[in-house]
């Protein structure tokens, strides 16, 4: 610890010598002289750049996210893109067709996400290569569906998503539009690794980037594409037309980029009564009303849930500040009361409507598929099997879902259909390779105002599906750990785990034990050990008996551990009481 206590402190030193750094990053650092504890967690490390990119707190320091910080990470993508261009290696064609491609780039409403986002344009035009950057907030769905729109090679995104307000990040995509997946991931990590000195980061003056054509501005076109694409996924529009004209939405865009595009859509569908919270329809990168700008919690609906009263809404939805994830609450109509829906749920709405409409017109394709995540929620398996539908599982995280639509598109053996996740997030459609809000607003209300054709609210067809899948029932527990001291706990966890995996868990016995690390799926029954068939992940699963399982792993984004799990019961009360138990009994592991 004293060690790199020391070398946190020559960080802090050679910062506040070096003439690259600006005034007022040295302005910010002075104000820390004596505080060891904050010089020593600014400064211990490089802020990681991880298989997605970067994410941390903003200020001055190697650990935090800075105009510094971003642009040592796109020099490092820079590399890696004029490494791939001179080999050939964009789109399968040669290195003079990968010349022409650039990079996309979008920012949502947080602090200094303009900011970032212009470094990086200007990082990527001094190397030569030409950025095409959003003229104001997006969401980053339409990230990933402009960088393929404009054939470019790579595409960033600068949000924190769901995170504090003290939080920023850096995502990288690539050019199928899905976030970078192995080995490009490690392969970019280690370009990123290799820029150990701030003065090789490369940049320039943006009257300069503009004038020699490599900095430019993606205006309305894009936009409008994208609305058109997710038109053509609409199954029955004249319906949403009659029930749209009196169908009753609250949405809350909790300050962040949804509010224009989400309210486009659904105006240009034929959703007429659309009430958006006032208090948060603003972009404001302090997410002054609530916590955290995070759908999942409830307490980010506090306003719109006040507003659904006043106006007898039917539903209500709220994004998250880069409109990829969605909440939602339903009137139920028989308590009048509004009850939330997990992503587990409102995943089954969706994927239930568009299996069975698509079947009841004959358009179900014989190799369709559904993808979803090892700790997602598992009544889509009955409801894949029931359509005679493939259902495949990918490790945590969305860029796993968006690149088995690649792998569809390269070996034709299946058709996606619809992939979600138990973070908030799911995809409709292949215009875009990442979960969509925009999209899943889309999709909600269109089979909102199916079943209420058919005089059901939300809450009555999720009844529905219970009775006819199984009462299936997730949870999720997360511990915080801050620090290097919180990531060695969360290690010391999950090593001692591995080492011992018990051989029941609150009442169920254990099947199967995955170890992803290792690549190992161990059969408690039959005692053999097998492959797992997925890339090593630091991920511990337990398939347990009468379809219960749960999972341990550390959050990719947070300090944080997370403990996932989910039951089937004979009714609600027995899932609830049984979730419950074995709730306690996974948090009890360590």
């Amino acid at each position: 610890m004293e060690k790199l206590e020391k070398e946190a402190e020559a960080r802090y030193r050679q910062w506040l010598e070096s003439p690259v750094f600006d005034e007022g990053t040295k302005e910010e650092l002075r104000a820390l002289s004596g505080n060891g504890a904050e010089i020593t967690d600014r400064f211990y490390r490089d802020l990681e750049f991880g298989t997605g990119g970067l994410r941390g707190v903003l200020g001055a320091g190697t650990n935090r996210m800075n105009v510094y910080t971003v642009r040592k990470a796109t020099q490092g993508l820079a590399n890696y893109v004029i490494r791939c261009r001179e080999a050939g290696a964009g789109s399968g064609a040669d290195g003079r067709t990968c010349r022409k491609q650039g990079v996309a780039i979008a920012f949502d409403s947080r602090r200094m996400s303009l900011e970032f986002a212009r470094e990086a344009a200007l990082c990527l035009a001094a190397n030569g290569i030409r950025a095409y950057i959003f003229e104001s907030l997006r969401p980053t769905p339409m990230l990933s569906f402009a960088l393929r729109h404009l054939g470019c090679i790579a595409g960033i995104v600068v949000t924190a998503s769901h995170n504090p307000p003290e939080y920023n990040g850096y995502k990288v995509y690539w050019e199928d539009g899905a976030q970078v997946t192995a080995p490009r991931d490690k392969e970019i990590m280690d370009e990123v690794k290799a820029v150990t000195d701030f003065s090789q980061v490369r940049t320039m003056a943006l009257e300069d980037a503009q004038s020699q054509g490599l900095y430019q501005v993606i205006g309305p076109e894009v936009d409008n594409c994208y609305m058109e694409e997710l038109k053509k996924l609409v199954i029955h529009p004249g319906m949403i037309r009659e029930q749209g004209k009196d169908m009753r939405i609250v949405y809350t865009p909790l300050h962040g980029t949804g509010n224009v595009p989400v309210r486009r859509i659904l105006r240009e569908l034929g959703f007429e009564k659309v009430y958006v919270v006032p208090e948060q329809e603003l972009p404001d990168g302090g997410f002054p009303t609530v916590g955290s700008p995070n759908p999942e919690d409830k307490n980010a609906f506090t306003l719109a849930l006040g507003l659904a009263k006043e106006v007898d809404a039917d539903i209500v939805l709220a994004t998250d500040p880069d409109a990829d994830r969605l909440g939602i609450y339903a009137k139920d109509q028989d308590t009048g009361e509004y009850e939330p829906f997990t992503s587990n749920m409102s995943g089954m709405i969706i994927l239930e409507y568009l299996l069975s409409q698509k079947q009841a017109m004959g358009k179900l394709p014989a190799d369709g598929a559904v993808v979803t995540t090892i700790v997602s929620g598992k009544m889509s398996r009955e409801v894949a099997r029931h359509y005679g539908v493939e259902r495949i599982e990918t490790l945590t995280g969305f860029k796993y879902i968006g690149e088995q639509i690649k792998f569809f598109e390269q070996d034709k053996k299946h058709e996606f259909l619809f992939g979600y996740e138990e973070s908030y997030g799911c995809l409709v459609g292949t215009h875009a390779r990442d979960k969509d809000a925009v999209a899943a607003v889309m999709a909600l209300c269109e089979a909102a105002a199916y079943y209420r054709s058919q005089g059901l609210t939300l809450c009555r067809q999720m009844e529905n599906l219970y009775k006819k899948y199984g009462y299936f029932q997730e949870g999720l527990c997360t511990v915080s750990m801050k620090g290097q001291e919180g990531a060695q706990k969360i290690q010391v966890l999950l090593e001692k785990i591995r080492k011992e995996p018990p051989a029941q868990i609150g009442g169920y016995w254990t099947e199967k034990f995955y170890d992803y690390k290792k690549g190992t799926v161990s059969d408690f029954r039959t005692k053999k050990t097998e492959p797992t068939g997925l890339l090593a992940s630091d991920v511990l699963y337990f398939e347990l008996e009468k379809d219960a399982w749960c999972c341990v792993r550390p959050s990719g984004t947070e300090p944080k551990v997370k403990f996932y799990m989910g039951v089937k019961g004979a009714n609600r009360q027995d899932a609830k009481e049984k979730l419950e138990k074995l709730a306690k009994a996974v948090q009890e592991l360590g």
